[in-house]
């Protein structure tokens, strides 16, 4: 059974269960066996693990898998790698985010298991995760269009159609096993997502060794991972090592650092927040003695910390007598217990770089304090380790920062803070921390190219094919188009409301062959353009001021919508174009499917610090342009519609856009959509009238900064006449002389221009010495 049928509500939708994690665990027997082919098993004749929680209790235990299961599992995953793959990557992108929603939905109980198990991990962090990873699974047909998944991996990369077999670390199993149930729910084909637990490292071996294996990821302790490289060794099989568990971490306070901020991030970072790594606290010698002060005054009336074992008590105890035979002086918040398996938080000041609680630290709360005189001897000590995952400087000069991030050889550098860590940023180990990179583009699309193989078809086929989602309703059971008895009255859509014109007057919309009128719309002109360029200046400093991801959201949120209202909309543009029923249900689909795009790319633009010729750093950052003026064209009037816009303000800009003279009812019906819509009021305006006059009036307008249009060879002759003082960025495009741009192609490279089309970038330098 899985946790959302274990995780019951009341009447006002609050849990009845509580610990969540408890009711889970009794759900299971507290004996917790494999995770295949969709669903948990328990075979018989199993060695069992029991699991200790972080008070010493006794959690549960797990089942050790042994050669049956792992040949089990790996056939599961080969029908779950076909069941998986064969999806569309736009329907693989909607079960990671269903994933995502579910495990908003079941934080709580993620989270207390996660902290009984000490397991350091948040269930936001991994909604963050699934959200930006469902983000380049939709973009995987767009960047790689031909392309088949590559097969089974041992691997957490299935956003590409891959099934992966997950084995986890003996405390990591219980929510690795709850996540797997979580996920399955939410949609996740039975055999793509399965976990095997087992005893040691043995059985990382035996998958890595089945032959449906293509891919194997690893992420531990160093001896581990070696073990498993060996173990692999003349495979053929590729394997990536990532051991973040252990590292020793340097952690930089200068004299120009804030030193009470810099104290505080200490105390949290070294004995508050669960520990995977061992930092080392380096301090310049000036404002050494401000810095043990300091520590003295937050560390006082901290309570010990538990240890795992009375073995480790023993490892600390002995770690720290060396120190203080090595002339160390302690900074203890309490006298440390005759006996158990806690200890107070300790920091070891006067540590040499080669002392032996330095170089192999011990598993208690035990920090090392050294000291530096120069930034040069800063980066030494922070270099002084075989480890290069992170490291955590502390200053105020941003070109010092700078200097000795650039000297540091480690993946990761927080400058005025720790332990800060999001998908969209590559991290890379250096030295004994990893062979592999995680998050950011490029590092993506790198994972696109390995773990995908092209399909033996022409470069010049068509690119993207987006196929139909779950919900898409045949044709015979979409309402047939009923005569309109009389025609409707429209509104345009300016500062978030439905509204007239200002001058009162309507325009006639005609049926595709003249014979009728079909509608009403509003004769926008200047004084329109003006309200509503108004309405967009208000809100478009505070829209570009959001994060990537939460633009991105509220685009996924229109595309729900959109999504919601197809049904009309498809019967606008089979009213208004001429189109079949089937026809216009496939625009919608591309529209619902094209915003999604635009989702995913909002936060895949991100500027950089590119290599300099001369000594220095620059970074290069995206900016939105403002206020873009938008007139579209008559073909796909909603699919061209939501392309710009999803361009537009999916780069922070606020758009004002004149719909197709021609067919301006399917963007008159997405009003009701964006209505609904979390954008904020006055982002989205959408004007009716003469393309001619409201084009003169965006051209002559000084607060817009660009204009995109779709028309005629005049008006883009006048466009480029008259955008000179200010100067405006033009987008021109004259549908006579194109004969129609296909708005169903979607190579990556038009989305690319398309989108950049929509930034302005700014570079900033940073001299130093």
């Amino acid at each position: 059974m899985c946790c959302h049928n274990v995780l019951e509500y009341d009447d006002d939708n609050r849990l009845t269960l509580s610990p969540l994690h408890q009711a889970w665990l009794d759900n299971h027997s507290r004996s917790l066996g494999l995770f295949v082919d969709g669903k948990c098993i328990r075979p018989a004749d199993r060695q069992s693990r029991s699991l200790a929680d972080s008070k010493g209790g006794n959690l549960c235990s797990t089942v050790c898998a042994v050669e049956d299961d792992v040949s089990q599992c790996a056939s599961s995953a080969v029908k779950g790698h076909k069941a998986w793959g064969d999806l569309s990557c736009h329907q693989r992108a909607k079960v990671l985010l269903r994933s995502a929603s579910a495990l908003g939905q079941h934080g709580t109980c993620v989270s207390e298991l996660c902290e009984l198990c000490e397991v350091s991990c948040s269930p936001s962090s991994l909604i963050r995760l699934l959200q930006y990873y469902s983000s380049w699974a939709q973009l995987r047909d767009a960047l790689v269009p031909d392309w088949t998944p590559l097969g089974v991996l041992s691997s957490d990369l299935f956003l590409l159609g891959n099934s992966v077999i997950v084995v986890p670390g003996r405390s990591r199993a219980p929510p690795t096993l709850l996540l797997a149930q979580l996920f399955t729910g939410a949609g996740l084909p039975a055999g793509a997502l399965n976990v095997l637990t087992g005893s040691d490292m043995s059985l990382c071996a035996r998958v890595a060794q089945n032959a449906n294996i293509g891919y194997v990821a690893y992420s531990g302790n160093k001896q581990d991972g070696v073990l498993l490289c060996k173990s692999t060794a003349g495979m053929g099989i590729p394997v990536s090592v990532s051991p973040n568990i252990g590292a020793r971490c340097p952690f930089i306070i200068f004299e120009s650092a804030d030193i009470d901020s810099a104290v505080d991030a200490v105390i949290e970072a070294a004995f508050k927040k669960k520990r995977e790594v061992h930092w080392v606290l380096c301090v310049q010698e000036s404002v050494v003695d401000s810095v043990v002060a300091r520590l003295g005054l937050r560390m006082a009336g901290m309570k010990c910390v538990a240890l795992h074992s009375d073995g480790d008590r023993g490892l600390v105890d002995a770690a720290v007598r060396d120190a203080q035979q090595q002339g160390a002086t302690l900074i203890q918040s309490c006298a440390a217990p005759s006996s158990g398996a806690q200890y107070p938080p300790t920091v070891l000041c006067g540590a040499a770089p080669s002392s032996p609680f330095v170089v192999n630290p011990s598993p208690g709360p035990l920090l090392p304090l050294m000291t530096f005189r120069s930034n040069t001897e800063a980066v030494v000590l922070g270099n002084h380790s075989p480890h290069g995952q992170a490291a955590s400087i502390w200053t105020e000069d941003l070109t010092l920062a700078l200097e000795t991030a650039k000297s540091l050889s480690v993946g990761s550098v927080w400058v005025n803070s720790h332990s800060v860590s999001d998908p969209c940023l590559p991290v890379s180990g250096h030295k004994d921390s990893g062979t592999c990179t995680d998050g950011g583009q490029e590092v993506c699309t790198t994972i696109c190219d390995f773990f995908t193989s092209p399909r033996s078809i022409p470069v010049s086929t068509p690119v993207l094919v987006f196929l139909p989602s779950s919900s898409l309703l045949p044709s015979y059971m979409l309402p047939p188009s009923s005569p309109i008895s009389a025609p409707k009255v429209y509104l345009q859509f300016v500062g978030g409301k439905p509204c007239k014109s200002v001058s009162g007057c309507s325009v006639a919309v005609q049926s595709p062959g003249g014979a009728s009128v079909l509608a009403y719309c509003p004769d926008g002109g200047r004084k329109d353009v003006r309200n509503a360029v108004e309405a967009a200046v208000k809100v478009q400093p505070s829209w570009m001021k959001k994060s990537p991801s939460a633009r991105a959201q509220s685009l996924y949120s229109l595309s729900k919508g959109l999504e919601a209202k197809r049904r009309d909309i498809a019967g606008s543009i089979n009213v208004q174009t001429g189109l079949s029923m089937d026809e216009a249900d496939k625009e919608v689909e591309l529209s619902i499917a094209r915003l999604s795009d635009w989702a995913a790319y909002c936060d895949k633009v991100q500027g950089g610090s590119p290599a300099l010729p001369q000594s220095g750093s620059a970074l290069s950052l995206p900016g939105a342009l403002g206020v873009v003026g938008v007139v579209l064209p008559d073909e796909s009037p909603l699919l061209s519609m939501v392309t710009l816009l999803g361009a537009a303000i999916g780069n922070g800009n606020a758009v004002v856009m004149v719909p197709s003279e021609k067919y301006p009812l399917p963007a008159l019906a997405l009003i009701q959509v964006l209505q609904s819509s979390d954008l904020p009021a006055g982002l989205v305006n959408i004007i009716t009238g003469s393309r001619d006059q409201l084009t003169v009036a965006l051209a002559t307008h000084s607060v817009i900064k660009a204009i995109w249009y779709w028309g005629s060879a005049e008006g883009c002759q006048y466009l480029q006449y008259t955008c000179t003082s200010p100067l405006k960025t033009l987008r021109l495009s004259c549908q006579k002389e194109d004969g129609g741009k296909d708005w169903t192609w979607s190579h990556p490279s038009l989305l690319e221009e398309m989108w950049r089309s929509a930034v302005q970038w700014k570079s900033v330098w940073i001299p130093t010495a």
